[in-house]
């Protein structure tokens, strides 16, 4: 019998129970940075050695960090699930923690691009550093979907959700567009769960099912309003 189809959208609040944050936390900074000036198009034109010194730190403390609870959890729902994750997550917990299908909607921090083309990556576990070249000899820079830019894999994300039985939102407050957007493609009927400390402001939302805590207490508590 086919396994019914869970979706998860995740945001930061999954991996910052893994030690690391984001600049939600602190007022618009991003680890001390402006995130303007870190990430946007027009930031990385500024200064593309304080954008790249930024991601290789960012990229430092990935590696550092562990899997959590939630990202395990969620992975142990493969025995009697279909899952799908969607992450605006740029990390790789979720994978290491054992989820073998991930779309990441903002780009990865393993992954790097040439300025110039946006298809051909490379992967990247050390430093990119300025005059490191791709094939097409552009500067190569992180694959990162930065704010004022497109998100490739949106369209992707829509057909899957549309796809779901099951529709889960964790650790995110759904004010990240056109990532947040995507709980409006879930059908009436699907029930739909959101799990967050901070409970985000949904409305006009049928089969709604509210689990205020943080994301590693949540994935516990979801299993038992799932029937596989």
């Amino acid at each position: 019998m086919k396994k019914k189809h869970i979706v998860v959208l995740s945001g930061a609040g999954v991996s910052a129970e893994s030690g690391l944050k984001t600049f939600r936390d602190s007022d618009g900074l991003w680890n001390g940075y402006d995130v303007h000036e870190v990430a946007t198009p027009g930031g990385w034109q500024k200064n593309p050695q304080l954008v790249l010194d930024f991601y290789n730190e960012r990229r430092m403390e990935v590696a550092a960090a562990k899997p959590n609870a939630a990202h395990t959890g969620l992975a142990s729902l493969e025995k009697d699930f279909d899952v799908t994750i969607i992450t605006q997550n740029i990390d790789d917990l979720h994978e290491r923690g054992g989820s073998s299908k991930v779309v990441h909607l903002h780009g990865e921090i393993f992954k790097m691009r040439s300025v110039a083309d946006v298809q051909t990556m490379y992967e990247i576990m050390g430093d990119i550093k300025i005059g490191d070249k791709a094939v097409d000899g552009t500067q190569l820079r992180p694959y990162i979907v930065w704010f004022e830019e497109e998100v490739p894999m949106m369209e992707k994300a829509v057909k899957i959700v549309q796809d779901a039985d099951y529709f889960v939102v964790v650790g995110t407050s759904l004010q990240v567009y056109p990532a947040a957007s995507l709980l409006q493609y879930a059908a009436p009927f699907l029930p739909k769960f959101i799990i967050d400390k901070k409970n985000p402001a949904v409305n006009n939302y049928s089969n709604l099912t509210l689990l205020k805590m943080p994301a590693t207490e949540g994935v516990k508590a979801l299993s038992k309003y799932l029937i596989p």
